[in-house]
């Protein structure tokens, strides 16, 4: 007996300098304004290193998406309410912050969009390479 299972891996793709005007409208939908500021909020009370700066934009293959501080900086997160203390990459620091964004619009506002972004971020968190931090830090 042979059981064929398709394991499908989440893949993050940049997007270009041109397609970024329509991103966060496209992404966040009508919380746009309030969700990019979500999501910068956050890394800025999770990280004393985040001080403001240029981000990147990623689509994922699964229809989710995230925005991460650009470069190689680490962030040193501390996370109060779950005692979570870690030093990531700007790119899971940015997945950590943007999840908990998506977090909030979804219990704040109950829309469908907000709750599938949240879950299609979570399941390309779960293959990243920092994956255990991340899963920590949002615990």
């Amino acid at each position: 007996m042979s059981l064929n299972h398709e394991v499908s891996v989440v893949s993050a793709s940049l997007v270009p300098e041109n397609l970024r005007v329509r991103f966060l409208p496209e992404q966040f939908g009508k919380f746009m304004l309030k969700g990019e500021a979500l999501v910068y909020g956050w890394l800025e009370q999770l990280s004393e290193d985040y001080t403001g700066g240029f981000w990147d934009f990623y689509t994922l293959s699964n229809g989710g998406f995230y925005i991460a501080p650009s470069g190689d900086k680490r962030y040193n997160i501390d996370v109060s309410g779950s005692g979570f203390t870690g030093e990531l990459s700007a790119d899971a620091a940015g997945i950590v912050a943007s999840l908990f964004a998506l977090c909030y619009l979804a219990n704040r506002f109950g829309d469908d969009k907000s709750i599938n972004q949240y879950h299609w971020l979570r399941e390309f968190a779960i293959e990243h390479a920092e994956a255990g931090l991340i899963m920590r830090a949002i615990d």
